[in-house]
């Protein structure tokens, strides 16, 4: 019986200190990528300007018509 509240405990301890890691990662790590996520992906490299031109162009199209 107190096997079973070792390996319990154990895996409750595991499982807040990925919990908690992935917050941090999440909140304060410092990562390549532009997003929270941090994973670097696609989101790290969104050209904000030329998606600003995009859609300025886009409502000049729609106001012409």
């Amino acid at each position: 019986m107190l096997l079973q509240y070792f390996i319990i405990g154990l895996l409750f301890a595991a499982a807040t200190f990925y919990v908690g890691r992935r917050f941090w990662q999440s909140f304060f790590a410092k990562s390549q990528g532009g997003c929270a996520k941090g994973c670097g992906g696609a989101c790290g490299t969104i050209d904000v300007d030329r998606l600003q031109r995009t859609i300025e162009k886009a409502a000049q199209s729609a106001n012409a018509s």
